[in-house]
């Protein structure tokens, strides 16, 4: 295989598995909002717990949806639990991105609306805490498969 062939197919891989990634997150991010607002409406001075509710429940989904279809190419960690325990710890270092960014408006900035919660927790943290969990899901969770493609070494070097 040519080298920009083996290009191309680690790059269809990656689109492939983003375009999935980002599907779940997509319907992972509705459950997000429902849950949080849900909570919010019976608790409105309770955001931070609103978001670990949220979360949790959102994280669930995306797990079940995560490993077996979007990465169900890859390797599996030999022990569910092992898997399962990577997964929600790496979603723990995505709610925390997400929870600093909306303490840091609810709190220390003062904005308190519900819409202003809203922007932080699940537009800003969104963000941030989607490109953490995509990278580490692939780094860590559900690793390339066994036999990776492999760039051809040019003759002479």
């Amino acid at each position: 295989m040519s080298a920009a062939r083996a290009l191309i197919a680690r790059f269809r891989v990656l689109l492939t598995e983003l375009t999935k990634f980002g599907l779940v997150g997509f319907l992972s991010l509705g459950v997000d909002l429902v849950v949080f607002n849900l909570v919010l409406a019976g608790a409105p001075h309770k955001p931070l717990t609103a978001k670990i509710v949220s979360t949790v429940v959102s994280a669930s989904t995306a797990y079940i949806l995560n490993r077996h279809w979007s990465f169900r190419e890859r390797e599996r960690q030999h022990r569910l639990g092992r898997e399962l325990g990577l997964f929600m710890l790496l979603n723990g270092v995505g709610l925390s991105l997400a929870l600093s960014c909306l303490a840091v408006s609810h709190y220390l900035l003062g904005f308190q609306t519900r819409l202003a919660d809203n922007i932080a927790a699940n537009g800003v943290g969104l963000i941030l805490g989607t490109t953490f969990r995509f990278w580490s899901y692939r780094r860590f969770v559900w690793v390339a498969p066994a036999t990776p493609v492999r760039l051809p070494v040019a003759a002479g070097r």
